[in-house]
This record gives structure tokens, C-alpha cells and sequence, in this order.
């Protein structure tokens, strides 16, 4: 496969090798110039554009995300990022002492921090199932998680797409599997839209949160949550706002309460449709050959890397998506117990890589022990030589 960049389509620094699409996103021109429109249409008549105009907007937007991911319009709410949307559900949810809410050791610690704390309210308790990593099979991924359900289990929050260890979990058979034993799941799919297919419709949750600002490349506060329709009447916005009370004129009380949690820039989910359509144009394909493109790069990228520093791959290549997840070598292992950044811009090995070589890539410390591991994504800017660039670098900061 042809891995052609097309860069010119972004307003990334061209000195960057910029490898961390993963944690922020990057939006594209063309879709920039889409927002700035929206919000100058908003601020030439801001009562016209969020009273009267807003609804139908949204409504159009969110017709065009819920063809991408295959379910009904009225399942789906925007919210602002995935984090968000698992602090509405687990918020709105009740729990008793000793219920058990169950995660796992792959799991994005903001979201673990709300189950936490709802735990701590509740006096229930976080149970955190530990798939192995480095891993041979998705079937580990699922006997530890099922190993560690009880009677006491109320509702599993897992990943998609785990977050530090980039792995494409198997969350068709995980949902299954937990709804044969009467436990409902929070799917937390972050970097799922615009990674790989979605079929909510077929997945069948009983909620699942994505965020549009990540690979589907729509402006950062673009995200969803989607709840089954027989669990919508439960969930609640982690905002209270003018629709708590009853549903307006038109509209069913799960978008009523999330459409208008307060004076907000809506902009960010009303391109949506524009980020679709950015996506479809790059190939011939459109999105689905998009992602076809950068899960090979993704894997190209790895095994370029694992060849370079004498690395293994620690997963089956059927478990990546866009990004890859990769241990550093030993040399880099040792690490000072004072630098506790859940971001990882204090680490040492990704200052080193942003100041000395202009490089983006994150670094994790991850595992009992913690390992240092590196992340790199793949997204339609990005080829081959951003690879070697770091491999390169890596060597050098190693001394090989």
C-alpha cells in the first residue's frame, strides 16, 4: 500500500514529526473554515442562531453521525469528549454499598477517577480487571475481564480502543458476554469514530461514548454518547439545566436534557457532517479506505520500529487500529519515582524527543512494574519518515 501524506491539508508545524494524533486530535482546514462560519453566523445574531436556529442544526449534524455509526438519530447526545459522557452515566446511575463496578488496568485513569469517586459515594467499590500486556491473544483480554466479575458486578466500564496500550479490544464478544450474565456495559470508545467501523445498532450496549475530535478529525468539544433506548430515561447530563423538567415541543427528553446544558460554542458538533465529508475525500475509497491506510501504516510503522530498536511486538497485529504501543528498550527503563505527570510531558525520554529532535510522541509508564512505553498513531498526515525520523532519534538517545 501507497502511504501518501497529505499534510498540506493541516496547519501542523511541518518541522514536527507530530506521532500523538492520539491524544488531542488535529482538525483539518477545511473543517476549521466550516466552524469559523458556523460561529460567525452565531455572533451576527446569537438569540436568532441559538434560539431559533440551533435545533435543527444539531438535529442535521447528528442525522450524519448516526449514519456513520449505524443507530437512530434518537439514540445519540452530543457531549463535549468521552470523559464527559462516562461521568453523565455513571453519575446518573444509582449504586449500593458493595455493588461492584468493574474496569480494567487498561482503562483511561480520567474515566477511572469518575468511577472512583462515584464508588466512594456510593460506598460500592472498583473492581480492575488486568488483561495482560505484553498479550498473544484477544482471549486473554477476555478471560481476565470475565474472571473478575462477581455477583456484586453492576455495570463494566471497558475501552474500545485502549488508550496507553493501543489496543483494539473485543468488544463485541465482551458486551455479549457480560449481558449473558445480566451486567450492563459503558463502552468507552474514544478513538473509535473514524478508526474503525462502528455498528451500534449491532454492538448493542447498553451505553457507549466516542469522541468525533480524534480520528474523525471534527474540532476538539465534538463528541456522543449513545444509550440504548430502554436505558435512556436514567441518564442525565452532568450539567442540569433547562431541560431536566420535561421534554420541549418536538423533542424526546434524552436530547432534550443534553442539547442545552447552558450557553456553550455548539460549533464543535455542528461539524461533524464537515469532518465526514473531509475524511470521504482524501481516497477513492473514502473513510473506510482512510482507515484501511492508517491501520497498515500503523503497522508498517511498528514493525519498522521493532526492526530498528531490537523490540518485539507485544500484540497480534489484528489488535491495532491506528496506533501501535511499543516498550521502549532497556536501556531506557530505568526511571526517577518523582515524575508522576499523567500526561508524560515531564518524562524525560519525551522532553528529549520534543526539544532536541521536534518529535510528538507520547511516553508511558504503564504495568506492574511500570515500563516505559512509547505510542505512535497514524493519520492521513503523517508517512514513513515520521517513523524513521523517531527510530533514528531513539538510537541516538540511546547510543546505538
Amino acid at each position: 500500500m501507497k502511504f501518501e501524506s497529505f499534510a498540506e491539508h493541516w496547519t501542523l508545524d511541518p518541522s514536527v514529526a507530530f506521532l500523538n494524533h492520539g491524544s488531542f486530535g488535529a482538525c483539518p482546514l477545511a473543517v476549521l473554515s466550516a466552524q469559523q462560519q458556523f460561529r460567525d453566523r452565531m455572533e451576527t445574531n446569537p438569540v436568532q442562531f441559538l434560539a431559533r436556529e440551533l435545533e435543527p442544526l444539531l438535529d442535521a449534524s447528528r442525522a450524519r453521525l448516526a449514519t456513520l455509526v449505524h443507530t437512530d438519530l434518537r439514540n445519540l447526545a452530543f457531549t463535549h469528549n468521552a470523559t464527559t459522557a462516562v461521568n453523565a452515566v455513571v453519575r446518573s446511575l444509582e449504586f449500593r454499598p458493595g455493588d461492584e463496578i468493574l474496569t480494567t488496568s487498561h482503562d483511561y485513569n480520567a474515566c477511572r477517577n469518575a468511577l472512583k469517586e462515584v464508588a466512594r459515594r456510593a460506598r460500592a467499590r472498583v473492581v480492575i480487571a488486568a488483561p495482560p500486556f505484553p498479550l498473544r491473544t484477544e482471549d486473554q483480554v477476555v478471560k481476565a475481564i470475565l474472571a473478575s466479575v462477581t455477583k456484586r458486578t453492576r455495570l463494566a466500564m471497558l475501552d474500545h480502543i485502549t488508550s496507553s496500550t493501543a489496543l483494539v479490544f473485543p468488544i463485541a464478544r465482551l458486551i455479549r458476554e457480560l449481558e449473558s450474565r445480566g451486567i450492563d456495559t459503558l463502552v468507552d470508545g474514544a478513538h473509535a469514530p473514524g478508526m474503525v467501523s462502528l455498528d451500534l445498532d449491532v454492538l448493542r450496549p447498553a451505553y457507549y461514548t466516542g469522541n468525533c475530535h480524534k480520528w474523525l478529525c471534527a474540532p476538539k468539544g465534538a463528541a456522543f454518547l449513545y444509550a440504548r433506548p430502554d436505558r435512556q430515561k436514567r441518564i442525565f447530563p452532568t450539567t442540569v439545566s433547562h431541560g431536566y423538567s420535561k421534554a420541549w415541543p418536538g423533542r424526546n427528553m434524552f436530547h432534550t436534557r443534553f442539547d442545552w446544558v447552558g450557553t456553550i460554542d455548539p460549533t464543535p458538533w455542528l461539524c461533524i457532517g464537515n469532518a465526514i465529508d473531509f475524511c470521504n475525500s482524501l481516497l477513492p475509497g473514502g473513510l473506510p479506505s482512510l482507515m484501511e491506510r492508517n491501520h497498515w501504516l500503523a503497522i508498517e510503522a511498528r514493525r519498522l520500529l521493532c526492526a530498528a530498536l531490537d523490540i518485539d511486538p507485544p500484540c497480534p497485529e489484528k489488535m491495532l487500529g491506528a496506533m501501535a504501543t511499543l516498550s521502549l528498550p532497556a536501556i531506557f527503563q530505568p526511571m526517577s519515582s518523582t515524575v508522576k505527570d499523567p500526561l508524560y510531558r515531564l518524562d524525560p525520554v519525551h522532553v528529549a524527543l520534543h526539544e532536541q529532535y521536534k518529535i510528538e510522541v507520547p511516553i508511558m509508564r504503564w504495568g506492574k512494574p511500570k515500563r516505559r512505553y512509547f505510542r505512535v498513531s497514524a493519520q492521513a498526515y503523517n508517512s514513513i519518515a515520521d517513523y524513521e525520523r523517531l527510530a533514528s532519534a531513539l538510537q541516538s538517545l540511546a547510543g546505538y
